[in-house]
């Protein structure tokens, strides 16, 4: 549901939609004559107007052939049609316009390695985890307990928010589910003490973004499957400089409420509770960190693969539904059909921008990329900053799978062959850990994705849930200091490469 609401809402407009199904319906009209002259007029015949098409692009340098088809494939997506279709129907037709038949072969050689890699399965299994934990409540029962805690403090609400996103990511792995749910939960306790909105908003956004870098990050997973990087080593990178982000937020928050205290009012003595009553309500928080720490603790130590860890985490939070009260069988049924359509959302995407992608390459893309990069005359670090800026413009109009299969393939390779000596004197990564170095930027930068108007997912999940009077200027503007928060913890890692290398050096040996 949560991504139906942004999809809608980052949709391209009707007039504009109307005008691709035309030029969709005009083609369908040109195949269906063809196929009746084929069959009933000149079954042997092949001065058909599709025929000549085959490999009409094949000697177009790859300079004009990449602004046409990623010029395709950026209209299409601008009139709202899904990208799990638009880049594998481009990809095949492609594969006619600048080959021939034989070059088809190359859609199951590309699709049918990804089908069989066995970190994937982790991705349902995880989702699987996410959804129990969200239908046994525990969210709530999170928020309250940190809420309780935290509500003396000014700015208080919004440190809690931050605080139980940051265990949220830990559960959930799942960005549209966390800032969804904290926004029905979080939002309104916030507004009804009257914080700023662009305080409580921001905060739940950048909060639920964080799902994105802690781990179990889906992303990560996926990430670590195209880049072919151990989703261990990439999973440690990325816990430091989410508790950094993490405690960025929280610091600001409360040096704005600091300095002004009426954006972010300290919940009145009278509401708080004692001591006695705040660890209560921690009781009902140790079955579901238990299991967190648990199943990060396994995948960390290597005793267990991600797949078994995901699926370990699973069956424990079917496990904390039961000690909680709160498993039953339409909530598993619920669960399950959750998973399956995020899964098969995932997938499909994953597909079809394999095939795109890999005729791209096939056809030099990646040299042609390459040597234009390398060829600019920039440092490393200048080319490094090209690519944060290319993942920063693509996050404002694809979503995170998209740019994944999109960009990735590409950049890696590129990454590879350049050396980072490091930045004002102070060390750069090691060679053997610049590509979980990467990663984690990489996850970072989609953090900032998420935030970047106009069509960050995390502006339209929240204005899905958030009260009328606030407009979407305000949600916008709310993004915008924790976007920055987030341009200066990537700036930290880049500078300070440790950050993200330093954990897996020590739990790898790298």
């Amino acid at each position: 549901m949560q991504s139906t609401v942004a999809d809608q809402a980052r949709g391209g407009s009707p007039a504009y939609r109307y005008i691709v199904y035309g030029l969709a319906l005009l083609l369908a009209v040109v195949m269906a004559v063809e196929a009746v002259n084929i069959a009933f007029y000149d079954p042997w015949g092949e001065d058909y107007f599709l025929f000549r098409l085959q490999g009409v692009l094949g000697n177009v340098d790859m300079g004009p052939l990449t602004w046409i088809m990623f010029g395709s494939l950026f209209v299409l997506l601008m009139a709202g049609l899904p990208l799990a279709f638009v880049a594998g129907g481009l990809g095949v037709v492609f594969l006619y316009l600048v080959g021939d038949a034989a070059m088809l072969n190359m859609v199951p050689s590309r699709i049918f390695p990804m089908m069989t890699n066995p970190d994937l399965a982790a991705v349902p299994l995880f989702i699987f985890m996410a959804t129990m934990l969200e239908r046994a409540g525990l969210i709530e029962e999170m928020f309250d307990a940190v809420y309780q805690w935290m509500g003396g403090l000014r700015g208080g609400l919004a440190v809690a928010t931050i605080l139980a996103s940051t265990i949220l990511a830990a559960m959930v792995g799942v960005v549209g589910a966390a800032i969804v749910t904290m926004g029905i939960i979080a939002l309104p306790a916030m507004l009804k003490r009257r914080y700023d909105e662009q305080i409580a908003l921001g905060s739940i956004m950048a909060g639920g973004a964080l799902g994105v870098l802690i781990p179990p990050s889906i992303l990560a997973i996926l990430y670590a499957v195209v880049a072919q990087q151990s989703v261990g080593e990439l999973y440690a990178g990325s816990v430091m400089p989410g508790l950094m982000l993490s405690g960025l937020y929280i610091a600001y928050v409360l040096l704005r409420a600091y300095l002004n205290p009426a954006v972010g009012p300290a919940v009145p003595v009278a509401e708080r509770i004692g001591v006695a009553a705040k660890i209560r309500l921690l009781r009902g928080l140790i079955a579901p960190i238990a299991l967190v720490v648990t199943v990060l603790g396994l995948l960390f130590t290597g005793i267990a693969t991600p797949v078994e860890a995901a699926g370990l985490g699973s069956f424990g939070a079917m496990i904390v539904a039961v000690l909680h009260r709160r498993l039953t069988l339409e909530g598993l049924f619920g669960a399950s059909l959750s998973t399956v359509k995020a899964t098969a959302m995932v997938l499909w995407i994953i597909f079809g921008a394999s095939i795109f992608v890999g005729l791209y390459i096939l056809k030099g893309g990646q040299t042609f990329i390459t040597d234009t990069l390398l060829g600019t005359g920039l440092s490393p670090y200048g080319i490094l900053l090209l690519m944060m800026v290319l993942l920063v413009i693509l996050g404002m109009f694809l979503d995170w799978v998209g740019i994944l299969l999109l960009a990735v393939p590409i950049f890696v390779p590129i990454i590879k062959q350049l050396t980072f000596d490091g930045l004002f004197g102070l060390p750069g990564p090691s060679p053997d850990q610049v590509l979980v170095w990467f990663g984690v930027l990489y996850l970072v930068n989609m953090q900032m994705s998420f935030l970047s108007p106009p069509f960050g997912y995390a502006l339209f999940y929240i204005r899905g849930v958030a009260p009328a009077s606030i407009s979407m200027a305000t949600i916008f503007r709310s993004s915008l200091v924790f976007l920055a928060i987030q341009v200066l913890a990537l700036g930290l890692v880049v500078v300070f490469p440790a950050i993200a290398t330093w954990l897996p050096g020590l739990m790898y040996g790298k």
